[in-house]
């Protein structure tokens, strides 16, 4: 048989850097995306065979053959935007396993290893047996213990048929905004925001709403700006506290203020996205929005095992609400992924066994992040023109840069914005940090300070040498 199939492979992943420090080229890059032609080449086959005298017996076809492939996305994909977030990881990581010693400020994800009891949980599951498929909503063991912490920490009651376990809790708000929203519907949106937010609104056919908020509060939802932005097509209010990116935490009067708003309006719910509860800087206390007046049957608690006990790979996360809306979450998620990992589940009982927001070892991490915060918090108030807002929680910071914005960078040009500034810090300072536009506030930048205070303390003086370095627009 001849065959005469033709095609064609081409290369293209391009990593910005153009650095005489990192020293690398682009051209000097490995590239990295593939591209088919659309249409399948002429090809013909060709074969011989003898008959029973021995005579050649000789047949040919030709098949001639074009089809053009709707390479068309639909709609609803076309209009969300990938993650800048796991875009900078991505890239820094690349730089780092190409030899280039960047620091990685960009993801959220801390530096400790998971707590001995969890991990050691999960291998006696594997040892025992436990491999199987969970029941989708969750194994019971783990709803029960989830439903205990609820009532013990945070005042919450609910039973194990009021609680959905996923793939973490990111899983658990996407199923949250499908389950809830109609075509049209509008999701309002505090800014800063997390980054996928706005986008799991836009997957859901329902509209983000986006609500700016000011460095000099704390970057909290002004209650009157709140008023403002509910319409008759308001369907959902997403609340995070602590914050990602800010590191804000909502003090309980301001959290009863807005609940007397959204009471007001029976077709608007709340998520509360509680991810980094256990991440708390005393003064500061954590509130609960279900455990205001009134708030229990319209709000969808979200929360997780990855952020306060260090358990990101495990994908765990759950969420608790009225019983209709969760069996909602519970039947998208029976179509999509299925239940958790079993195995992580055991690793989740055990770390809610670890005692009162997560006991002794998270304490540990807590006071870690806490220095690391104040370091950041005195640094970056020694820079000139930075404004900052001091976190109360979680592990990241979003200090105002704006006041560097027209200055030139010999050999890079000018720092237009927020995501210019990371690319220059890149280039100059060899830190990934992640540009506030993609949070919805294009002054800021987002830190992430999830790592060691040795590592913070390099990357600190590597941005101040690079902030220093800029020829001012004006005065700062």
């Amino acid at each position: 048989m001849a065959n005469s199939l033709q095609g064609s492979i081409s290369s293209s992943c391009n990593i910005p850097i153009r650095s005489n420090r990192i020293g690398i080229l682009d051209s000097e890059i490995p590239k990295s995306s593939v591209s088919f032609s659309s249409q399948l080449p002429n090809f013909s086959l060709k074969y011989s065979e003898k008959g029973r005298n021995g005579q050649s017996l000789r047949t040919s076809a030709t098949v001639r053959a074009e089809m053009q492939v709707d390479i068309s996305l639909s709609p609803r994909v076309n209009s969300v935007k990938p993650s800048k977030t796991v875009a900078i990881t991505d890239q820094a990581t690349a730089l780092v396993q190409a030899g280039v010693p960047v620091i990685r400020l960009a993801a959220g994800e801390p530096d400790f290893d998971t707590p001995a009891v969890i991990t050691e949980a999960g291998i006696k599951a594997i040892r025992e047996g436990h491999t199987r498929y969970s029941p989708n909503a969750g194994t019971m063991e783990l709803r029960t213990a989830i439903c205990h912490k609820l009532q013990e920490e945070n005042g919450l009651t609910y039973t194990p048929y009021q609680i959905l376990v996923s793939n973490g809790a990111k899983q658990c708000i996407a199923q949250a905004l499908v389950a809830v929203c109609s075509p049209g519907d509008e999701v309002i949106i505090p800014a800063p925001f997390w980054v996928s937010y706005p986008e799991m609104a836009r997957l859901a056919d329902a509209e983000p709403v986006i609500v700016p908020t000011l460095i000099s509060d704390d970057f909290l939802l002004n209650p009157e700006l709140l008023k403002a932005k509910i319409t008759e097509k308001s369907r959902l209010l997403i609340l995070c506290s602590p914050s990602n990116p800010t590191g804000s935490v909502y003090p309980r009067k301001l959290l009863e203020e807005i609940a007397e708003i959204v009471a007001k309006h029976p077709r608007l719910l709340v998520i509360s996205d509680e991810i980094y509860e256990h991440i708390i800087y005393a003064p500061a206390t954590h509130t609960s929005f279900a455990s205001l007046p009134g708030m229990w049957e319209r709000t969808l608690t979200v929360n997780g095992f990855s952020k306060a006990f260090a358990m990101t790979g495990w994908r765990l996360g759950y969420i608790a609400g009225p019983k209709h809306f969760i069996a909602a979450c519970n039947k998208i998620q029976s179509q999509i992924t299925s239940g958790a990992s079993s195995i992580s589940q055991k690793g989740g009982v055990a770390a809610l066994g670890m005692g009162h927001a997560g006991g002794e070892e998270v304490a540990i991490m807590v006071k870690a992040f806490r220095e690391r915060r104040d370091f950041l918090v005195k640094n970056f108030r020694e820079l000139p023109g930075v404004k900052i807002s001091e976190p109360k929680g979680a592990f990241y910071m979003f200090p105002d840069f704006s006041s560097y914005y027209g200055s030139e960078a010999e050999g890079f040009g000018i720092i237009k914005d927020s995501e210019s500034l990371c690319r220059y810090l890149l280039d100059k300072g060899m830190v990934a940090l992640v540009p506030g536009d993609a949070f919805g506030d294009d002054k800021c930048i987002r830190i992430s300070y999830a790592a060691s205070l040795p590592t913070l303390q390099s990357a600190m003086e590597n941005i101040k040498e690079a902030i220093l370095a800029l020829r001012p627009a004006g005065p700062v």
